[in-house]
Parts: structure tokens; sequence; C-alpha cells
């Protein structure tokens, strides 16, 4: 097999400035002041970490413009600087390899988006509130973090913030404290989290369960501007019926929770983050005309957001999972198959330039759309290759055996290999490492069963948040 692996304890070769693997980071704990109309915040973290293989004089974190207040190590005031979204800490004394620590962080300023190739990204401020969408490096926009996608942690995150204003973070609702004119919303994530895809909403909402608590599973819920319900209630009826797809292909639902957030604001596209997804008012139309994006998000809590990846040059095993995701959906609920979709996707990029390296595309192309249309292609091409039994069953056992855990494509094509009657060397070679398009796969795969008829979403809760956390 050709290409190289990738190491969770080396830095990202796409943002080398991004991250410290010389330790990592097991826990968050955030606690933030935010005022929308001046976007002022002002934060604590406590960060609990572990030391690498060899002592640490000194590490850094990376955090953007912010005024720097004091800063602690195991409880000790300790130097720092601050320079070019880095945040470089020496101890008071080196600390020895495999021990763990703690450091303490204030900051205070006007968060914005941090620069990237792709423009500004993370923390946005919107006509009223803010929202944070961090792919791929974003998260420094507004706290202080070992930001690579390998390094994931649990989180607590508080928030104060004027009481009309709800906040949603990922993870389950703990407490909702009011006093005076503002609240404070403590949210909890224990899963293994990843800093760039720890979201965060704070705008006007109404709160909607979606499906039907009664029946089980997953709880649903979502945070809709009021004047967008009548529409979101149509374009998110299927959700329910995709979660339960998602379940019987892919196996259990990785979080305690799914949370969808519309912002009263267009969006380029919608963003994953941890059990949450965020999406523009103009992914709301009242005809279901982002339908496949519902489920291209939903598929990421699966493919990304539990099995994430080792570092950015494996971002198909994120992208090109949710894409044919969409492509099953779309079987499912009575549409194209995957193998009609995986047809006009072939002709698509057969009229592109074949300059894309899939399992290596580099920072220039990572989110070309080429990317996610031939990553799906290789997922096709691999489940023609298998056979649905044991397509599905390798996906399932995929999901299961890296749930919370960390991955890149060597390990991917290791493990398909296991399911295969034949080798799959020249047929993943081909999808993944070389540039020029191979033909499209010509097996013929049976659609899955249709969809059941979907239930609408539940009426709103007046603002009240979810019983079941996230918002």
């Amino acid at each position: 097999m050709s290409g190289q692996t990738a190491s969770a304890s080396a830095s990202d070769p796409y943002f080398p400035a991004n991250g410290d693997p010389r330790y990592r980071v097991h826990r968050y704990e955030l606690a933030l002041e935010y005022r929308p109309r001046p976007n002022r915040l002002a934060g604590t973290a406590r960060i609990s970490a572990i030391a690498g293989r060899a002592p640490l004089a000194e590490f850094h974190l990376n955090l953007a413009e912010f005024k720097i207040g004091r800063v602690m190590v195991n409880g000790r005031a300790s130097h720092s600087t601050h320079r070019a979204g880095k945040l470089l800490v020496r101890p008071v004394k080196p600390l020895p390899a495999g021990t763990a620590f703690t450091v303490e962080v204030h900051w205070v300023g006007n968060p914005k988006p941090v620069r990237s190739p792709w423009g500004g990204i993370g923390w946005e401020e919107l006509t009223d509130g803010a929202l944070v969408a961090s792919q791929p490096v974003g998260a420094p926009s507004w706290y202080p973090c070992n930001d690579r996608p390998a390094d994931k942690a649990s989180y607590q995150i508080s928030v104060n913030v004027p009481s009309a204003y709800t906040v949603v973070a990922v993870g389950r609702l703990l407490t909702r404290t009011t006093k005076a004119s503002t609240t404070t919303w403590v949210y909890e994530q224990s899963a293994p989290t990843s800093s760039y895809l720890v979201g965060l909403s704070i705008g006007m909402y109404q709160t909607v369960l979606l499906g039907d608590p009664g029946l089980g599973g997953v709880p649903q819920s979502a945070h809709v501007p009021a004047h967008l319900l009548p529409r979101f209630s149509r374009d998110f009826a299927r959700q329910p019926d995709m979660m339960r797809l998602f379940e019987e292909l892919f196996g259990p639902y990785p979080f305690g929770e799914y949370v969808v957030v519309v912002a009263d604001e267009e969006l380029d596209v919608p963003v994953e983050a941890q059990g949450l997804s965020l999406f523009g008012v103009n992914h709301v139309d009242g005809a279901r005309g982002s339908e496949r994006l519902v489920a291209h998000e939903l598929a990421h809590q699966w493919f990304g957001n539990s099995v994430s990846i080792a570092d950015w040059r494996h971002i198909w095993l994120n992208e090109g999972f949710a894409k044919y995701a969409e492509w099953l959906w779309s079987e499912r609920s009575g549409g194209r198959s995957a193998h009609e979709l995986a047809g006009t996707a072939h002709r698509l990029l057969a009229a592109q330039p074949q300059d894309l390296t899939l399992a290596d595309p580099g920072r220039k192309l990572m989110f070309d759309d080429r990317l996610y249309q031939r990553g799906s292609l290789a997922v096709h091409a691999v489940r023609c290759a298998l056979g649905d039994a044991a397509f599905f069953r390798m996906l399932r056992d995929w999901a299961a055996l890296h749930r919370h855990g960390v991955v890149n494509t060597a390990g991917f094509a290791a493990h398909g290999a296991r399911y295969a009657a034949e080798p799959l060397d020249d047929l993943l070679d081909a999808w993944l490492y070389e540039q020029s398009l191979p033909p499209l796969p010509g097996a013929s795969v049976a659609p899955v069963r249709p969809v059941t008829p979907a239930r609408p979403a539940y009426p709103p809760t007046n603002g009240e948040p979810a019983g079941h956390g996230r918002g």
C-alpha cells in the first residue's frame, strides 16, 4: 500500500504552527463571560494535561490576539509570551516526562475570526449574538487550546450572557442559573473532542424537539429563530428517520444527544461540531432543499467526530464517508440510488483536472469539492468490492473499534482488507494515492430498504432548553 502512516503524536504537516505534540490535554474547563453588543469576551481556562516522553521546559497553546492576564502552571505563576497566535509558557521548573499538570490562563478582548486560506474562521460576531465554526483551525479564535485534531479532550463550558440570549454548546446542559440580568449556562461534554469540534452559539432561539421522545432513541433538539419554525419543521422533519437509518448502517449513535442550531444569518456551508450541527437561514427553505446537508452533518457524528483523523491529510475519511451517507439517505428516502449518484459524480470528476491525491490532497485542496466527490466514490468502490453484507459490517466495526479514537488512511485500508475475499490493495491505491480517476465501479449494489413515513418535528417548547441537555 502506498502513502504514509500518520502519527497522532506528530505535528500536523498542513498546519505545523497549530498544536504542540509534546503534551496532550485530557480536559478543558472554560469559564466565559460574553457581552454581545460590544462583542467582549473574558475567559478563564483550566487545562489538565500530561507531558509526553520528554521533560517540558516550555510548551505552547494556540490563542488569538487577546490581552493575556495570569498564566499559571500547577498553581504557580509562570512566564509566558504571546505572539503570532501562540502562547508560549515556561513553568517555574521543567515538567517531568509523563507527569500530569494543570495550566490556568486568563484572557480578555474582542473575539474575531482567525485568518486562514479560506478566509476568517472561528468566532463570528452575528447581527445579534455569536457563532463558532472552527474547522479546521479556528478554535484559538476564542479559547487557548492544543489545536490538533488528534488531541481529544473532555470539556466543561460555562458561559455568562445577558438573560435574553440562549447559549448552545457541545455536550449536555448541566445548569442554567439566572442572577439579576445575566444567565450562566454550563455544559459538559464528556466524550473526547477535537478542539475544532467545540461548537458554540449565542442567539435568540426557540427550542423544538425532533422525533417522538416516547419512543426512546437518541434525544434530538433544535434551536431556531421563531420566524423560521414553519420552514424548519418541514426541512428537518425526516432527521429522526436519518438517525434510525444511520444507527442501523453505522452502529449506535456515539454521543448522548444531537442538537441542531439554525443561525439567523446566512452561512456558506453548514458546519459540524461534537453532537451539534450549525446551519444558516439559507439552509432552511421549507422545501427540503438542503436535506442532503442535514444527512451529511449528522453522519459526521460517526465519521469525523467520534472517529477522528490523526491529522488533516486524512480529511477524506471525514468528508468522503459523510458524502456517501448523503447517497445512502437518498436510497433510503426514495431518491436516486447510490450507484446512480456515483455515476453522476464520476462524470463530474472526469471533466475536471486530475491533480488531487485523495489520501494527501495538500492544504490548498483539502476542502475542494472534488475531495468530497472522489472520497464518496472511493467508499462506493469498496462497497462494490465487498458486497453489501461485508461492507456494512465493515463500516459498523470501523465505527465501533475506533469510537472516540483517532484513525488514518493506512488504518482504514488495513481494516477494509479484513472483510474482502480478494486483496483491496490495487483498488485502494488507485482511488487514494493516484491522481488519475479510476473507472466507475461496475458492480451493482442493492439499495437499502425504503424509508418509513417521517414524523413531524415536535412543537416549540417556549424557549425552554430541551430536557436532555444541549440547549
